[in-house]
């Protein structure tokens, strides 16, 4: 029975608006954190050159400062922010410059509020589901600033890990001892495979944050999660990165990020891990 007598459709529909919301939330981090990671590194070099203190002051935070159009730079009205029915209304421009306003910004909100509809739906009401929407929403902010940067924040990555085993203690997922394995073995994977690639190639075939997120699907799911995950995710980037490499005629040596198709095999596994598992087992014949 869903909780205060309220039908579950309500609660699905309250978590794909609350989805829509943190979304929007969720772009502002996508754009700012990694301009306030590069500040931040840029003064910490000065410093310890003895350079002195940067001339250009720190880019916005997180929370304090308002929304503004990166074009025209004016300040956006709250009717400008809602999410997803504004830039549709707007037609994807701006109210003040006419702009055009990147299709990051509706499509963020769209997905992160169909994954967590979906996370509800498949959880229910429960403390299972809000932990899966707080899992969701990590994982599209480190996806989204990934895929524009080929950068994981340790803010995201390192969290997300410490979140994980705390949660194992419930357990909500996976039990302790399951986490701790997993966080542990997926970090050591993909370490490994990094330095064996290193070693016979002497190039850097992926981030040391692809370690730390990798860490955090053992810390959420355990270490029984990790092979299907990184066999989902490597299939995945396979084949977006042949896709991209025929349509843009990229050189295969051009770097792509690794950590989007990471975090989709990550959110799938949690939610249809059991049914797929189930689904291979059966058509192998193996149950």
């Amino acid at each position: 029975m869903p909780p205060f007598g309220l039908p579950f459709p309500f609660w699905l529909a309250a978590a794909g608006v609350l989805g829509l919301i943190v979304g929007s939330f969720l772009n502002v981090v996508i754009l700012r954190l990694p301009a306030r990671m590069e500040y931040f590194w840029k003064r910490d070099a000065r410093e310890m050159l003895e350079l002195g203190s940067a001339a250009e002051p720190a880019p916005p935070d997180l929370v304090r400062k308002g929304s503004h159009c990166p074009h025209c730079k004016h300040p956006l009205a709250p009717w400008d922010n809602i999410p997803l029915l504004s830039w549709l209304w707007l037609r994807g421009h701006c109210r003040y410059c006419k702009a055009p306003i990147s299709i990051q910004y509706p499509l963020v909100e769209f997905l992160t509020g169909v994954a967590s509809a979906i996370v509800v739906w498949h959880f229910g009401v429960t403390w299972q589901a809000a932990a899966g929407l707080v899992f969701t929403w990590m994982l599209v902010a480190a996806a989204g600033i990934d895929f524009r940067t080929q950068l994981l924040p340790d803010s995201l990555t390192l969290p997300l890990v410490w979140l994980g085993l705390l949660v194992s203690l419930v357990p909500v997922f996976a039990g302790t001892r399951d986490a701790v394995i997993g966080a542990a073995a997926a970090y050591l994977a993909l370490w490994s495979v990094y330095w064996l690639f290193k070693l016979a190639t002497g190039k850097e075939g992926m981030g040391h944050g692809d370690f730390k997120l990798f860490a955090a699907a053992g810390a959420w799911m355990g270490y029984a999660a990790l092979l299907p995950v990184i066999i989902l995710a490597a299939l995945s980037g396979a084949i977006v990165g042949g896709v991209m490499l025929a349509v843009r005629g990229q050189d295969r040596s051009v770097p792509f990020a690794f950590g989007p198709f990471l975090a989709i095999a990550m959110w799938i596994w949690l939610i249809a891990g059991d049914p797929i598992l189930g689904a291979y087992l059966h058509l192998t014949g193996l149950r």
